[in-house]
């Protein structure tokens, strides 16, 4: 079972800019509770994503010393990517690959053909450095732009990235389209499909919705999940009503409902959601 924490995700929409000091202290207290990994930062544009235009000195600041937590960093884009692969404390580079041409034009600023040239070249950039690619399959339960969408057209992505070499694939609710029946259909086609590939589920719900999604993906096989405590987050460049990202502390909840044993540092989690509370404070 793997836990994904990404308050990257969860800041990466603030309007007001959060302060490099606040988000390191943030995301040290994170590296002590123990998740698989962290979805710390991304390197792309400061013009698209202004909030994380300090990564890599938020990632000079991170006490790595005494934590088994994983730094992953989200990249748009093979200058990114190079840029990140140069870090030797990132295990992970993460890239939304998107099903939908809409949506890939408006996060990327590429085509889904231009974008998938680029995960080859990531894919074997990572080999080289010794980190793993994870794609992040974007608008994987749905399509409110109109765009054509099945989870047939999920499943030959899924096909394609495996072929690349791809390892790590996360079928994301980008915007909340996604419901039981089509998260439990699709991970439940997926996981059997293509054994080789390790598939995470990166869900955006509301308070109310979260537990019957997650549950279906569970229930489908998936045992890699994205969480950001307190449920914030989003994805600015849906420009859409957003929905936030699965409340850690829900996710801890169900999970242990199930059994699973996480390993967690519970007096580090109080911790860090006592920061997460100051970080995201009138937001």
């Amino acid at each position: 079972m793997k836990l994904i924490e990404c308050p990257r995700d969860a800041m990466q929409g603030l309007p007001g800019f959060i302060p490099t000091a606040t988000k390191t202290a943030y995301l040290n207290a994170l590296l002590r509770v123990g998740f698989d990994t962290l979805d710390f930062g991304s390197f792309v544009s400061p013009k698209a994503i202004p909030q994380l235009r300090d990564t890599a000195e938020v990632l000079a600041g991170l006490d790595l010393s005494a934590t088994k937590t994983k730094l992953l960093a989200i990249v748009a884009n093979r200058r990114g990517a190079e840029t990140a692969a140069q870090h030797p404390e990132i295990h992970c580079l993460g890239f939304p690959l998107s099903v939908s041409e809409t949506f890939q034009r408006r996060n990327t600023h590429q085509t889904r053909a231009e974008a998938l040239a680029d995960v080859a070249a990531m894919h074997n950039l990572c080999e080289q450095a010794g980190k793993t690619l994870v794609v992040y399959l974007s608008m994987a339960f749905g399509n409110p732009y109109g765009d054509p969408w099945s989870p047939a057209l999920v499943v030959e992505y899924a096909a394609q990235l495996a072929a690349l070499g791809v390892r790590v694939v996360a079928p994301s609710d980008t915007v909340g389209t996604g419901s039981p029946a089509t998260v439990v259909a699709l991970f439940a086609e997926l996981i059997p499909a293509f054994p080789a590939l390790e598939f995470g589920a990166h869900l955006h719900t509301t308070p109310t919705t979260w537990r019957a999604n997650v549950a279906a993906a569970y229930q489908a096989g998936c045992r890699r999940f994205d969480g950001a405590l307190g449920g914030h987050g989003g994805c600015p460049m849906a420009a859409d009503a957003l929905t936030g990202n699965v409340a850690t502390e829900n996710l801890i909840s169900f999970l242990a409902e199930q059994g699973e044993v996480l390993g967690l540092n519970l007096g580090a989690l109080g911790e860090a959601r006592e920061r997460s509370a100051a970080v995201f404070a009138g937001h």
